[in-house]
C-alpha cells in the first residue's frame, strides 16, 4: 500500500484496539487556548473559523466530546495547569488580584479556601517540569503593551489590587497598538510558586518571543502555552482596535501562527499542537422583570467533581441588570483539535475529555512525576491512554496543514 493510501486508511480508524508502529516520543507540546465558543458554533457546518474547523480538523484528530470545566474563564485556565477546581473568586475571574487564603487540602489535592493567587505549596505543571528538567514558557499576546497596566514579562496586578486588564485598552497616542492582554487568560501568574521565582520573568513573556524561540529545537520549550489577546482569542467582537473579533479574528490568528509552529524544527521532529476553547457560550434573553437573563448550561463530562470551594448548583449571580444562572459545574462542550506529524490525519474521537484530561495528557507526554489535583481522578482518560481513549497514539504520520482554508 502506498504511503498516502496508508495514511488515509489510518485516518478512518479510531478504536481502543489501535495498533501502530513504534512512536517517536512527543518532545514539544504547543497549546493554544481560544475563548467562549461551543462546539456547534466552532466545528459545525457554518463555522466562521474555516481554517480551524476544516483545514486543521482534516489534518489532525478532532475531539468531539471535549468539555470545559467551568464558567467564566479563569477557572478553566487554572484547571489546565494545576488540576485545581474553582473558588468563588476564580469562577468570577478575580477582578481583585487577591491572595488565596487556605484552610487545608483535600485528599485529592484540592486547596480549600477563598481567593485567587495560590500559595507556593500548590504545585503546577511548570513546577513538575522543572523537577524533571523540562522547559516551559507562556506566550501572552500584548502583555506589556501598556507598562502602566502590566509588565512585559510576568505581567499581573499588584496583590490586593483591582485588575485593570479585565477590559481591553483601545489604541491611543500613548499606547499606539492598544493593550488587549487579559491577566485572567494567563494562568501562570496565579501561583506564588511561579510569580515569586525568577522563572516567571524568564518564562511568562510576550507572544513576540515565540518566533525567536521556534528558530531551533534547542530554544523551543517542551511546553508552550499560547494565549492570544482579547481580540484574537475570539473573546471580544468587535474589538477595540476595529478588528471584527469572534471566530473570524481567532481563525486569522491561527492562520498566522500555526504554519510557523508547524514549520519549526521542534514541531517537525516531535511536536504536538493542541487547540481548544476555555468554555462554551451562554444564552442571554430579556428578563420579564427587567434587565437580562443569562444562562450557562454547565454541561460536564468525566465524572467531574465540583471541588470543595463552591456552593451546590444551580447558582444564581446578580450584577446590575444582569442575572446569571449556572445550572451545573461544567464549562460545556467546546471540542479540541490535536495536530502532529505523528498523528493520523482525519481522525475523529468520541471519548469524553475535559481540561483535567489535557493536564493529565501533558504530564504523561512530558514525563512528569504523577498527576496534579483532579488530573489524578480515577478513571479520567488521557488523550492517548490505551483502553480508555479512542485517539490513535502518536506513530502514524498525518498530512501537514496548509495555510489554506
Amino acid at each position: 500500500m502506498r504511503p498516502a493510501a496508508l495514511c488515509a486508511f489510518l485516518g478512518l480508524v479510531a478504536t481502543a484496539a489501535w495498533s501502530a508502529p513504534p512512536a517517536p516520543p512527543i518532545q514539544h507540546v504547543f497549546v493554544i487556548v481560544l475563548e467562549n465558543e461551543g462546539y456547534d458554533a466552532t466545528f459545525g457546518p457554518h463555522s466562521k473559523a474555516p481554517y480551524l474547523a476544516t483545514t486543521l480538523v482534516r489534518s489532525g484528530v478532532l475531539l468531539t466530546q471535549y468539555y470545559g470545566t467551568g464558567h467564566y474563564s479563569l477557572d478553566n485556565y487554572l484547571a489546565m495547569i494545576s488540576g485545581q477546581a474553582a473558588t468563588p473568586e476564580t469562577r468570577d475571574d478575580c477582578e481583585t488580584f487577591a491572595d488565596f487564603v487556605a484552610s487545608g487540602t483535600t485528599p485529592d489535592g484540592q486547596a480549600v479556601g477563598r481567593g485567587c493567587v495560590y500559595p507556593a505549596s500548590v504545585r503546577t505543571l511548570p513546577d513538575q517540569l522543572a523537577a524533571v528538567h523540562r522547559s516551559w514558557r507562556g506566550y501572552m499576546e500584548d502583555m506589556g503593551n501598556d507598562p502602566a497596566r502590566e509588565a512585559r514579562t510576568c505581567g499581573h496586578p499588584a496583590l490586593g489590587a483591582e485588575d485593570p486588564t479585565q477590559k481591553a485598552e483601545a489604541p491611543s497616542p500613548r499606547v499606539p497598538a492598544g493593550d488587549q492582554y487579559a491577566t485572567r487568560h494567563d494562568p501562570f501568574v496565579y501561583f506564588h510558586s511561579i510569580i515569586d521565582s525568577p522563572a516567571c520573568a524568564a518564562n511568562v513573556v510576550n507572544l513576540d518571543r515565540l518566533a525567536e524561540d521556534l528558530a531551533s529545537r534547542r530554544t523551543t520549550p517542551a511546553f508552550a502555552f499560547i494565549t492570544p489577546n482579547l481580540c484574537h482569542d475570539g473573546h471580544d467582537a468587535p474589538c477595540v482596535n476595529g478588528e471584527p473579533g469572534g471566530l473570524a479574528s481567532a481563525d486569522s490568528f491561527l492562520r498566522k501562527w500555526v504554519p510557523r509552529i508547524m514549520a519549526s524544527p521542534a514541531y517537525r521532529e516531535g511536536g504536538l499542537l493542541v487547540i481548544t476553547f476555555d468554555e462554551g457560550d451562554s444564552k442571554v434573553v430579556p428578563n420579564p422583570a427587567g434587565g437580562r437573563l443569562e444562562t450557562y448550561a454547565g454541561e460536564k463530562c468525566c465524572h467531574q467533581q465540583p471541588g470543595p470551594n463552591l456552593a451546590p448548583f444551580p447558582q444564581t449571580v446578580r450584577d446590575g441588570d444582569l442575572t446569571t444562572t449556572f445550572l451545573d459545574i461544567g464549562g460545556d462542550r467546546v471540542g479540541a483539535v490535536l495536530v502532529s506529524p505523528f498523528l493520523a490525519a482525519g481522525t475523529v474521537s468520541k471519548t469524553p475529555f475535559n481540561h483535567y484530561s489535557l493536564l493529565k495528557s501533558l504530564e504523561d507526554l512530558l514525563g512528569t512525576d504523577g498527576h496534579l489535583g483532579y488530573a489524578a481522578q480515577p478513571g479520567l482518560a488521557g488523550f492517548f491512554e490505551r483502553g480508555s481513549s479512542d485517539v490513535p497514539p502518536p506513530g502514524a504520520r498525518g498530512a501537514a496543514a496548509s495555510d489554506g482554508g
